[in-house]
């Protein structure tokens, strides 16, 4: 390197680079030594309590498999449900039930009941039959299923399916079933031959074809020897099951007999009994219980019966005695506290005083003064019997040198101050936008040319003229049809009574909308929440806490009770007899508040086996986990950034939308499936499927409707448009709704013209004569109150 440059090194800098800071960091060895024993024993203690900590969560995991594991061959657990489905018409239930039962019991006893205890399994099974064909009962059946068992016969062969092995309604009843939630499933393969080899093949062959469209924890069985089913039973017996966790948060029982014990006082009800096996959670004789179908009941009474299936190896004679099977014995019984039963409140009584005015406060008197203020301060013209909510509405930034010809004495239509999203607007030169905050430069131009005067004056227009010239202008259009909710303004009603209950909004995702204006009269009868959340956390952890005690009001799990049901109707309770003979009867629990009515909220999808419209507000049966009702929804699609959602007049194909009705209070998560009955007397068909969402009475649907008129004359920016009215009146209720078009271009209404309707309007753009001119009005929509609630409460 040249130069005469001379290395110069960083000087080193040591700890105790002098004697005078040597001993700075020095310490005795007696404090030493307790430090580090006192750091050691930091780390070991951590160490022990991380070994420590997962020592007992592996022990608890092992404590409760264990116990499990003691349950499934217990004498408290409730007998298992196998439901044995057949995926097509041509397989035989009966024989394969029969050989499942013949298994399961002693040799040599007859089987006289679809329950059998076996002591060689260790194991309390329930078989039952889907029958083929009926919807709604194996829908029920499927929601008390602790093992759904689908049957294939190797043998069929269907051509309206996609499947092989699966008819059309095991197609739908597959559907079904996943959105209920399947349980625990396996597929028996019958009618295989006997030769090994072609057995071997055609398992396979069927197997595969089948796979996809079940769980890929599912096991295929051959079922046609005793052999094979002997196998199945004892993995099943093992087995834990899995159910949908909707069905762990009430205890239900699946009645295995119904009766009817008439009342003597009370004209018109009676005591339903109903006898089954508690299962998955403890039963309050203070709960309220609700009945498929039928409705939301109290109880009067629990009795707890001797078990008629008991597991005892010891025995020797036939535990499916017929005698043993019909004698009842009564082991104790339970009496709800008229203090601490819970009431059965439905809907709710209105109290007419409510709406009175009360004294305000001294802060709401001192709050409104300061408002008033800022008011006067802000001089506005508002039209003639404004309110002050109305006035919130009405726009502030008029163009004052387009507005000579307004009268200030005109009816106003209400209006939004903030800034409308209209569709088509965008790449529009004549718009400019600032964010969320876009402005529209409207004015009169110098190049234009008025031709206002001799528009519609010298028209005479009769009825028919009218419609004729509307009819030839829409079929002109009905290319560009592109917006459902256009309508046509009538003739023979003004367009403000007939949109009286419309309003203009600037902007459907930032203007504001009362949630308590203008509210229906059923709105006075439901519940609503202050803090839906907060109240399903506190009514869980109550009904957990029920079930962690030991108290004497309650039935512990697997106890075999009848449920005394009051006041249900004669006619509902011999429904229930009657279809208790084909389907067992599911009876819930309830939760606190959930027999309360109130505005539920679903997100459902129409279901693609379904071709015929849905039309918002049409009575529909809905199955919301045990519990079914009535509803007349409204469709509504959900929007993310706004408070505001656009109704549905239909359901539409494809994708999801939310249905809104008046129904009893349920806690999510639940799943729904959605019917409707063809006809009197015909068999109810799936709609469509979805869960329920939340509850919220406050949830606001708008309903819109754009009326549309078109181009008369076209001067550059200024327009004369014709067939939005029919009357200046209404044009000028209307004037302070902004209009826009198809196009893509925004303005407003500037005066009426002639006296047929014609407007002249003043747009942001020219307009092309081919184009449309709409206006948005909307108003706030509700779901319909049925008729009645449950389907057997029908007349």
């Amino acid at each position: 390197m040249g130069g005469s440059r001379v290395q110069v090194n960083k000087p080193h800098k040591s700890r105790f680079s002098s004697k005078s800071s040597r001993n700075i960091h020095r310490i005795s060895s007696k404090d030493r030594s307790a430090v580090a024993k006192t750091e050691r024993n930091v780390a070991k203690g951590a160490r022990a309590a991380r070994i420590q900590r997962s020592k007992m969560i592996r022990d608890q995991k092992r404590a409760a498999l264990l116990k499990e594991k003691r349950e499934l061959s217990g004498s408290r657990t409730p007998p298992r449900v196998i439901v044995l489905f057949g995926l097509s018409a041509s397989v035989n239930l009966d024989s394969l039930a029969e050989d499942l039962l013949s298994s399961l019991s002693t040799e040599g006893s007859v089987v006289v009941s679809n329950t059998v205890s076996s002591s060689e399994y260790r194991t309390r099974t329930t078989i039952l039959k889907a029958p083929h064909g009926d919807l709604l009962s194996c829908m029920e059946m499927a929601k008390v299923a602790d093992l759904m068992a689908f049957v294939a016969s190797a043998s069929s062969f269907c051509e309206e399916s996609d499947s092989d092995y699966i008819d059309s309604f095991g197609n739908q009843c597959l559907s079904v079933f996943r959105s209920l939630g399947l349980p625990s499933t396996v597929v028996f393969i019958r009618d295989l031959p006997a030769e090994l080899k072609q057995k071997h093949e055609l398992k396979k062959m069927c197997t595969s074809s089948l796979a996809p469209e079940f769980p890929e924890d599912c096991k295929f069985y051959p079922a046609d020897t005793k052999d094979e089913l002997h196998k199945f039973l004892w993995l099943f017996k093992e087995q834990r099951l899995k159910v949908p966790h909707w069905r762990t948060q009430r205890p239900y029982i699946m009645s295995q007999k119904v009766d009817v014990e008439s009342e003597g006082g009370n004209s018109g009800k009676c005591t339903l009994l109903l006898i089954g096996y508690l299962r998955v959670k403890n039963l309050s004789v203070n709960q309220l219980v609700h009945v498929s179908g039928a409705g939301d009941f109290q109880l009067s009474k629990i009795e707890i019966l001797k078990d008629p299936f008991p597991l005892n190896s010891r025995k020797k004679h036939d535990s499916m005695d017929s005698d043993e099977v019909h004698d009842i014995e009564v082991i104790g019984s339970l009496a709800p506290d008229p203090l601490k039963q819970e009431p059965l409140l439905v809907e709710n009584i209105p109290d007419p005083l409510s709406g009175e005015q009360t004294w305000p406060t001294e802060a709401e008197m001192a709050e409104a003064d300061r408002e008033q203020k800022q008011k006067k301060m802000r001089k506005r013209t508002l039209p003639r019997g404004t309110s002050e909510y109305q006035a919130a509405w009405i726009v502030d930034d008029i163009d004052e040198e387009d507005s000579d010809g307004d009268d200030e004495d005109d009816d106003g239509m209400v209006l939004d101050e903030k800034e409308n999203e209209l569709p088509g607007q965008e790449g529009n030169k004549y718009l400019d936008f600032d964010g969320d905050e876009a402005s529209l430069r409207l004015g009169d131009s110098e190049e234009e040319t008025d031709t206002d005067s001799v528009m519609m004056e010298a028209d005479n227009l009769t009825r028919e003229k009218i419609i004729d010239e509307l009819k030839e202008i829409k079929e002109a259009h009905a290319e560009d049809e592109e917006f459902p909710d256009e309508i046509d303004t009538p003739l023979d009603v003004p367009a403000r009574k007939r949109f009286a209950k419309y309003r203009g909004l600037k902007s459907f995702r930032t203007s504001s909308w009362d949630t308590k204006e203008s509210l229906p009269k059923d709105y006075a009868r439901i519940f609503a929440f202050d803090n839906f959340k907060r109240t399903q956390k506190h009514v869980l952890a109550k009904a957990l806490e029920m079930e962690q005690e030991n108290r004497d009001d309650c039935v512990a799990v697997g106890s075999y009770v009848r449920l005394h049901i009051m006041e249900v109707p004669i006619d509902v309770a011999s429904k229930l007899c009657v279809l208790a003979k084909t389907v067992p009867v599911a009876s819930c629990g309830l939760l606190q508040h959930e027999s309360k009515i109130s505005v539920l909220h679903f997100s459902v999808k129409k279901h693609e086996a379904y071709d015929a419209p849905i039309k918002s507000k049409e009575e529909l049966i809905f199955h919301t986990g045990f519990r079914q009702f009535i509803g007349r929804p409204v469709f509504s699609s959900e929007f993310i950034n706004t408070d505001k959602n656009k109704m549905e007049r239909f359901l539409h194909a494809g994708r999801f939308s939310i249905a809104s009705i008046y129904a009893p209070i349920s806690f999510p998560p639940l799943p729904l499936i959605v019917l409707k009955r063809a006809g009197e007397g015909a068999a109810p068909s799936v709609t469509a499927v979805g869960s329920l969402k939340t509850i919220d009475a406050d949830r606001i649907i708008l309903k819109r409707v754009i009326l549309t008129g078109y181009p008369q004359r076209v001067s550059k920016r200024k327009a004369s448009v014709k067939h939005m009215f029919y009357n200046p009146e209404d044009v000028r209720w209307f004037k302070p709704v902004e209009v826009y078009t198809k196009g893509g271009l925004r303005g407003r209404i500037k005066e009426p013209v002639g006296t047929h309707g014609a407007m002249k309007c003043l747009l942001n753009g020219v307009l092309e004569q081919r184009d449309t001119v709409c206006m948005n009005l909307y108003k706030r929509a509700y779901p319909k109150w049925p008729s009645h609630f449950f389907p057997l409460a029908e007349n």
